[in-house]
């Protein structure tokens, strides 16, 4: 059993943190921005509530973070009531947030200045990897931390890679929503192109999900799809941040990404068809707008 800490307690971190608790018996504190969220935790798993992130921090051989982008991270990070201010030396920061590879190095360097170890650990699995537990998670780093901080962090994961130094991780992520939109708009074009021309498109994703066409998404989002339906999964909003960082990072190392760009400016559409909060998969709600139009 280790003493760990975690701190944000969102759509993912609430489960993630659970299973620290639960799978792994760990002593667990946490700490979230609304307090009644961290309240919620501690009455469903027990363990402890910090005011805090420094207070989260203090005495753990484990501290986690799962937030929103780079601002947030540094917020819970860094400053007099951040958690590098309690850290113990000889501890290991696990950083879940999906943010830049440049705010994942500027952590490692103020983490080595203390002297604690740093893993930037970005996570892909959606609510559903969280809440039970098979979330896939790429990390970046030295090795001797990340075998420490591998038997803890798969409490909630499935699968486990260390992808090469600090901030490896984010941009293994970056790698992964690269995939996901090229691939989701032509799961959603296939579909869009189906109902249009009168197939029953249930028992086409039936065939063709077996064969070279399959992926995750279409095994899991097509009968939503179909339905019309995009109340769940990974939010519009998040994919377009994620999307930004890419983007961003491509600027920097001169990749060109010209499919995912324009996916991109189809997900900033279905913002302005109120799907903020729907799931990545609404491109297909976008398509069959602007059918005929487009």
């Amino acid at each position: 059993m280790a003493k760990t800490a975690f701190i944000g307690l969102g759509v993912m971190g609430y489960h993630m943190a659970g299973h620290l608790a639960t799978k792994g018996g760990h002593e667990v504190t946490v700490y979230n921005r609304t307090r009644a969220k961290a309240e919620k935790w501690v009455g469903e798993f027990g363990g402890a509530l910090a005011e805090t992130p420094k207070e989260a921090a203090e005495g753990a051989d484990f501290v986690f973070a799962c937030v929103g982008n780079d601002d947030d991270l540094r917020s819970v990070t860094i400053g007099e009531n951040g958690a590098f201010a309690g850290m113990k030396e000889g501890a290991i920061f696990v950083d879940n947030t999906t943010a830049s590879a440049d705010v994942a190095r500027e952590l490692r360097a103020k983490a080595d200045e203390i002297g604690f170890g740093f893993i930037d650990a970005p996570v892909s699995g959606g609510e559903a990897g969280a809440v039970n537990g098979v979330l896939t998670v790429m990390c970046g780093g030295d090795d001797d931390v990340f075998e420490r901080a591998k038997p803890i962090i798969e409490c909630f994961a499935r699968m486990v890679g260390l992808m090469g130094p600090t901030g490896s991780g984010q941009l293994t992520k970056m790698v992964n929503q690269i995939c996901i939109a090229g691939l989701v708009q032509g799961l959603s074009e296939g579909i869009n192109f189906g109902l249009n021309a009168g197939l029953d498109m249930h028992k086409v994703i039936d065939v063709i999900s077996k064969g070279a066409a399959g992926s995750w998404q279409m095994e899991n989002r097509h009968k939503t799809m179909i339905a019309g339906e995009y109340e769940h999964g990974f939010a519009v909003d998040w994919m377009r941040k994620d999307l930004a960082i890419v983007l961003s990072e491509a600027d920097n190392n001169g990749a060109s990404l010209p499919v995912t760009a324009l996916v991109d400016q189809f997900y900033k559409d279905v913002q302005t068809m109120g799907g903020k909060r729907w799931d990545t998969s609404s491109l297909l709600a976008r398509l069959q707008k602007n059918n005929g139009a487009d």
